[in-house]
């Protein structure tokens, strides 16, 4: 890995801070050679201190450090991308991100209809919505369409017609979402139980 520190007068390259398990982007901080090198050998991300003009471990004085899972260099050899663990909030305000976001994973797509079906569920009208009706007719009614999916699914698994077999398995996943919003769960909750298992 050749890191062109040279490129810069200040011999400061641009450090981009991803969680390694959500993906989301938690900081920007610079790094020289000397604190790229102590990155390496403790595994806690340390910086160079522009403000302070000395190397700069993230977490140092909160205890919120950011441990190293893997590090790369961009085309250009002038950037890091980190991928890291972070104990506690990254932000020095308290924040999970120096965006003010929360660090939460997120399942492109899906996560954009389970807060769809959310909304049905907390604000839409039964005569307007297919969704908002599952949750008049309550978690029976709910449970009931998500074993009928799934036999559904299982049959055209059997045969030869793909199209059935896919849109039957994206009814399942769909209504499957709608049980897990009536008892109170969401995506993010049933991965936690398959990580759990996976650490046995």
């Amino acid at each position: 890995m050749k890191i062109d520190f040279k490129k810069n007068n200040d011999g400061l390259v641009p450090a981009i801070i991803q969680d390694s398990e959500t993906k989301n982007i938690l900081m920007l901080g610079y790094m020289n050679e000397e604190a790229y090198q102590k990155t390496l050998d403790t595994k806690k991300v340390t910086f160079f201190s522009r403000t302070k003009q000395r190397l700069w471990t993230k977490g140092e004085e909160s205890g919120n450090f950011l441990n190293l899972i893997d590090l790369k260099i961009d085309c250009d050899n002038d950037t890091f991308l980190i991928q890291a663990k972070p104990v506690g909030p990254t932000c020095h305000k308290g924040d999970d991100t120096c965006w003010a976001e929360n660090n939460l994973s997120t399942y492109g797509f899906l996560s954009t209809l389970e807060k769809t079906i959310k909304e049905r569920k907390e604000n839409a009208s039964s005569e307007t919505s297919y969704v908002a009706s599952l949750f008049e007719k309550g978690i029976n009614k709910i449970a009931q369409k998500v074993g009928e999916e799934a036999v559904e699914t299982v049959i055209e698994a059997k045969d030869n017609n793909d199209d059935l077999f896919l849109n039957e398995s994206a009814d399942l996943l769909f209504h499957y979402l709608i049980l897990l919003q009536a008892k109170g769960y969401t995506l993010n909750d049933i991965v936690q139980v398959l990580k759990n298992r996976t650490r046995k």
